[in-house]
């Protein structure tokens, strides 16, 4: 199953809302997606895709997705499409770091693999845990009343998981928590997302300033010990995020008690082979996660779908369904919402299809 062709496109993915804001004033109104094509010399395709929240947000930005699989791709022409272990050190020795490059790649050898075992992703994951899983919705960063106001709409919608975009002044972000936390009702989580926001002085008066309230603080600061030293001085819940990037952070983490959930975003670890690996190691530890990517559509949504549902329900903390907050659809097939929850497809591979209408011609090509 030799890869004979590596294919990169671009794809716009607008909003429905019209812009995503969250901390430090960053928004985004249309995201900048890759969808990444393997081909092999038996006629089984595979498809990825990457999309990083901007370029400041991560280390990671869209038109170095192509530029790396650009570097990359010439090095995994002719190796075997299903050995993923072999091509992700392959990939590693080729490219030091950029695992944002790595993971549209790697997405696509998985739905390789699939096809090729005739099961869906998540079977080869480790299987499927219930009939669905449950979903959070970000909850973009705007006044106290207009968040509290769409916090009431997506539940009507079936969400009970909400992330609330914090992380600017620490007396709106307070009055943010409060007014949306009125609204709650039995069963549902609230998530006060900072996404690095705040100085930790600014981070210690917003959990004294919301310590009756139930929820759960992510990421306030930008530094891991930073963070740990939030969560020294607060009893809420406790998420780590932007700092996840490696099992060394995991294992640190535990060792640490530093959090309480952690977000596992797939491209951050360079696809779903080592995603699949921090998540089993989480599992170990005894640890809840959130299944994520930085963004993207029903590619990379399909993905999520197949590691959040292989995740054991009892880890899994909340995922998200990317494909339902932009306007484009890039393929068909992708998971969709019910009620709040999604599941993963039961075809083999992702169980996506790429619309090439959508794709249009690719920017990268190697073969």
């Amino acid at each position: 199953m030799k890869i004979t062709r590596i294919a990169a496109y671009r794809v716009e993915l607008p909003l429905h809302e019209g812009s995503y804001k969250w901390s430090g004033g960053k928004s985004v109104d249309v995201f900048d997606s890759t969808i990444v094509r393997v081909e092999t010399d038996e006629g089984v395709v595979g498809h990825g895709e990457v999309c990083p929240l901007g370029p400041f947000y991560l280390p990671a930005y869209a038109a170095g997705v192509r530029a790396g699989i650009a570097e990359l791709a010439p090095h995994l022409i002719g190796q075997d499409a299903t050995e993923l272990g072999k091509l992700n050190q392959l990939m590693d020795a080729a490219m030091k770091g950029h695992p944002y490059v790595k993971s549209g790649i790697d997405i696509a050898c998985w739905d390789i693999l699939g096809q090729v075992s005739g099961v869906p992703v998540c079977t080869l994951l480790g299987g499927r845990w219930g009939d669905d899983f449950v979903l959070y919705r970000a909850i973009s960063q705007q006044s106290p009343e207009e968040m509290a106001k769409n916090v009431t709409a997506y539940r009507d919608e079936g969400y009970r998981r909400f992330q609330l975009k914090v992380g600017g002044d620490p007396n709106e972000d307070i009055a943010r928590i409060h007014a949306v936390a009125e609204t709650l009702k039995p069963g549902d989580k609230l998530v006060a997302d900072a996404n690095t926001g705040w100085l930790m002085h600014e981070a210690a008066r917003v959990v004294r300033g919301v310590k009756d309230v139930d929820v759960y603080i992510e990421q306030p600061c930008v530094s891991y010990e930073e963070c740990l030293s939030i969560r020294e001085r607060t009893d809420h819940p406790f998420v780590m995020d932007e700092v996840i990037d490696g099992m060394d952070t995991l294992l640190k983490l535990h060792s640490d008690r530093a959090a309480d959930v952690v977000n596992i975003k797939i491209s951050k670890f360079g696809g779903l082979t080592k995603a699949r690996q921090a998540r089993d190691l989480c599992v170990s530890l005894g640890i809840a996660m959130t299944i994520e990517d930085s963004w993207g559509g029903d590619i990379t949504t399909a993905a999520i779908a197949h590691l959040a549902h292989s995740t054991p329900t009892e880890f899994l903390f909340t995922s998200t369904d990317f494909n339902s907050y932009v306007t484009v659809s890039n393929a068909e097939g992708a998971p969709q919402r019910i009620n709040g929850r999604m599941s993963a497809s039961k075809a083999p591979g992702l169980g996506v299809q790429p619309r090439f209408d959508i794709l249009g011609e690719p920017l990268v090509d190697v073969s």
